[in-house]
């Protein structure tokens, strides 16, 4: 606990069997009560290996729900057991768990309610071999999410997340979409609801066994996520009314 805080960490897992042993051993056990892995039908022995490790929430979808899927199970799972900050955290170690005692202390003491991991602030994500194409996407994208939705992040498409209990009870992260632009719609209906969000320099690292996805998917995923900063401004002027900030 920080703060008499109750911090569960959840790990969103796909064949992550190789990078979940060296992602758990690094999570500060002094400050978080509780580790939950979603396992998302993955076809390796990801699930074996948490439960080898001592996770004690362990959770295997029998089908592939998706990123964003995978997701709405963490965080309903660590809601269930009245966590008052939630870190979303890749077990494929491409972000050190390291910086989860800084992200808690901000959410913990009521500085900011959320809290992103940045790759780009520090240049962190070149530094750490992320692709260059993925790289000019990133800040493409960012701008165009800036520009409508009127707010200043160095980048939306981190995976490293910390949120209070109260913003997701807030948000109905369940009308987000299954897949990979479900961070970018609950990271609309944050700020729709009138949250802030903060940001720590998170360095990166891109190798052989960290996730990614490829080209046709992330131009899928790009696409997906200007459609979501463009009902975003909708909504704002009134024009229309969309699923993700129907509640």
């Amino acid at each position: 606990m920080l703060n008499n805080k109750k911090i569960v960490v959840v790990l969103p897992a796909y064949n992550a069997e190789l990078t979940l042993e060296k992602t758990y051993s690094e999570i500060p056990f002094d400050i978080v009560d509780d580790v939950i892995l979603v396992d998302d039908a993955s076809r390796d022995h990801t699930s074996e290996v948490g439960m080898k490790l001592g996770i004690k929430h362990v959770i295997k979808h029998e089908k592939n729900k998706g990123y964003g899927g995978n997701q709405k199970t963490c965080y309903d799972k660590a809601l269930s057991l009245n966590a008052d900050i939630v870190i979303m955290l890749h077990p494929d170690y491409q972000y050190t768990p390291k910086l989860i005692t800084a992200m808690s202390s901000i959410i913990a003491f009521d500085v900011y309610p959320v809290v992103f991991g940045s790759r780009i602030l520090g240049m962190g994500a070149l530094k750490g071999g992320m692709p260059t194409y993925k790289f000019i996407f990133n800040r493409f994208l960012t701008l165009f999410q800036n520009i409508l939705m009127s707010q200043k992040l160095s980048e939306y498409h981190t995976g490293y997340r910390a949120f209070s209990s109260e913003v997701l009870k807030n948000v109905d992260y369940h009308l987000c979409s299954d897949d990979f632009v479900f961070d970018n719609e609950m990271c609309a209906q944050i700020f729709y609801k009138g949250f802030e969000i903060a940001e720590v320099t998170c360095p990166t690292k891109y190798f052989p066994e960290a996730s990614s996805i490829n080209f046709k998917r992330s131009s899928i995923y790009g696409l997906g996520v200007m459609r979501t900063s463009i009902i975003y401004r909708l909504q704002k002027w009134g024009i229309g009314s969309y699923k993700i900030f129907s509640k």
